[in-house]
């Protein structure tokens, strides 16, 4: 059996799971796939993200969307933790705007779900998650207000190390700009379906095509339309490998109306056809 800590009331749920040998093969069913995940992982653990595999040799905490696709292959000799819990319980943009970590953590452009931690990291979250665990434990009428300050502790500190570990410190110290660098990954993540160049992005933004393009160039960082076509494409991706659907049928799924003109872009973007791409990922796996 599991050792599942569970909160629930009314439409809020937030869970807390040991990670060892039984429970890192359990957790890979579609029980826990509806969830936003973190885990926190010691040395020795294997999984896969998405499209990529990951051996953490060092203490690191990944945090994983609903429409991300994770699997653990393989648990450390030391035990992990797993936190999963819905929109209802916590929402970024709802209970903290002041915390950036939204479009850092999750969903970022980097397409990156980690962060590596240090010895003194490792022990401050050690720490979090033991007090969440004793939180349970107590049964007390506080336990949703508690478990909600701890995850927020453990977003501040973990947006706090990804952006020292992803973002020059030239970039950290522009607030402004990280803000709508932070701003625009998630209308993409929120519209990538359904607008599909720049200028879709500016009408939201209120500017003109030509000042988000010259914003992301001073901040050093990827094109604007390269974020929204390699967001499309990671979603391509994601459906090639983990679905049945044709490459047609994924092009509409995604907004084109032109299976021609979406196998171009994929191909653009990778160097290879939609269906090379699947054969060639599923022969490698």
């Amino acid at each position: 059996m599991i050792s599942e800590q569970l909160f629930q009331s009314d439409l809020k749920i937030l869970g807390l799971i040991p990670l060892n040998e039984e429970t890192a093969v359990r957790i890979n069913g579609d029980a826990y796939k509806q969830y936003i995940k973190i885990l926190f992982l010691p040395k020795g653990f294997q999984l896969q993200v998405d499209l990529t595999e990951y051996t953490v040799k060092q203490s690191s905490l990944f945090f994983i969307s609903p429409n991300q696709y994770l699997h653990l292959i393989k648990p450390g000799i030391e035990g992990g933790h797993f936190i999963f819990y819905n929109r209802d319980f916590y929402c970024i943009q709802i209970h903290d705007n002041e915390v950036a970590c939204d479009g850092l953590l999750f969903n970022n452009i980097h397409n990156m779900p980690l962060i590596t931690l240090n010895k003194e990291e490792t022990t401050f979250f050690n720490y979090i998650f033991d007090q969440m665990a004793d939180e349970f434990n107590q049964k007390d009428t506080s336990l949703e207000e508690m478990i909600r300050t701890y995850l927020k502790q453990l977003f501040l500190k973990s947006a706090r190390v990804w952006k020292k570990q992803n973002l020059d410190k030239e970039l950290v110290q522009q607030n402004a700009d990280l803000d709508f660098f932070r701003k625009f990954t998630l209308l993409v993540e929120d519209h990538y379906k359904q607008k599909h160049n720049v200028a879709n992005y500016a009408e939201l933004l209120f500017m003109a095509p030509k000042t988000i393009t010259h914003k992301f160039k001073r901040l050093n960082l990827p094109q604007p339309n390269d974020i929204i076509k390699n967001r499309i494409v990671l979603e391509a991706k994601r459906l090639l490998v983990h679905t049945n659907l044709t490459a047609k049928e994924i092009g509409y799924e995604l907004g084109y109306e032109d299976p021609a003109y979406f196998s171009r872009l994929f191909v653009q973007k990778t160097g290879e056809t939609p269906s090379g791409f699947r054969t060639k990922f599923l022969a490698e796996n």
